[in-house]
């Protein structure tokens, strides 16, 4: 069995001094996550989410790579795959979707998108990660 590397972020904006999390739609499915890809070449975590958000959003993001949770799960081919996640702040961004991948996005405070996210595992990263952004923002 091999092991896949993914990096990926929780994006987020401030809205009522509380985080508003970026959803995207797979376009070959019914699953409801965040932004995130396969590491390529020789690219670092943080440089894979980064290019993964630009490619999937259009969003220019700068990760906050203080805290991260990670993310296991086996996949239908047989590999196992590991994705790391980190945070991004945005401010108010315009979205552009990568047609291919994504067929829809949201921003959801956090309560509302544990609803929608379609994975025990993602809701847990979800859960870790609004414990360390709300801290943050006090």
């Amino acid at each position: 069995m091999a092991t896949e590397i993914d990096g990926g972020a929780l994006v987020y904006k401030v809205e009522n001094h509380k985080p508003v999390y970026l959803l995207e739609k797979s376009a070959t499915s019914d699953f409801w996550g965040f932004p995130k890809g396969h590491v390529e070449g020789d690219e670092s975590l943080e440089q894979t989410a980064i290019r993964e958000i630009k490619e999937e959003t259009n969003i220019d993001a700068k990760i906050d790579t203080n805290y991260s949770v990670d993310a296991e799960y086996d996949m239908k081919n047989g590999n196992h795959k590991v994705v790391t996640f980190y945070t991004s702040k945005v401010d108010d961004p315009a979205v552009t979707l990568q047609k291919e991948e994504i067929s829809d996005y949201v921003w959801q405070p956090y309560e509302q998108a544990r609803k929608t996210i379609t994975y025990d595992n993602l809701r847990n990263v979800l859960d870790q990660i609004n414990d360390y952004v709300e801290k943050k923002l006090g």
